[in-house]
């Protein structure tokens, strides 16, 4: 097998620079602070997420990240965790975590970009669509777990509950 050498490799651009890009050009509100950091501001049904964009170098990935405005109390912390596994069972892309340090849960997913490839618009749009995705439709089971006492398998009985029809 023939060995890569990726420190010869240089890219054309800071992959940050392709989602900075792309939130101008759909009006997204942004910051970018950090060469390697970069939040996007982005409303949804049940809350506003602020989805940040890490470049991480040492493993050439482009990561994401939507934490929810609920912070986790000690005592649903269990259920919660109950909650993240049944939650990732159903996910295909991405998973959530519990952010120890914070108390809050934490959507994450990453792109690998080894050997100097580059991120497309469309791959940093369906990154971000995908996190967002996943928090709107996972949100209220989280909020049923930590607000209403609810179990996991409860909360996520409840958002996976489709209704047919109109009333």
């Amino acid at each position: 097998m023939t060995q890569l050498n990726i420190d010869d490799l240089t890219r054309a651009e800071h992959p940050l620079d392709v989602v900075e890009r792309l939130a101008s050009l759909r009006d997204w509100i942004f910051d970018r602070a950090e060469t390697d950091e970069m939040s996007v501001a982005v409303a949804g049904r049940w809350a506003e997420y602020h989805v940040a964009f890490t470049w991480i170098e040492d493993v050439e990935a482009l990561h994401v990240a939507s934490a929810f405005d609920l912070k986790v109390p000690e005592r649903r912390r269990n259920e919660v965790l109950r909650l993240v596994s049944l939650v990732n069972e159903q996910l295909w892309v991405g998973h959530f975590d519990l952010w120890n340090s914070e108390h809050v849960v934490m959507f994450r997913h990453a792109l690998l970009l080894t050997g100097g490839a580059e991120p497309t618009h469309g791959q940093c749009e369906t990154m971000l669509k995908t996190a967002v995705e996943a928090c709107e439709r996972y949100f209220q089971a989280f909020q049923f777990v930590i607000w209403a006492g609810k179990s996991a398998r409860e909360a996520l009985d409840a958002v996976l509950f489709e209704t047919e029809g109109e009333a």
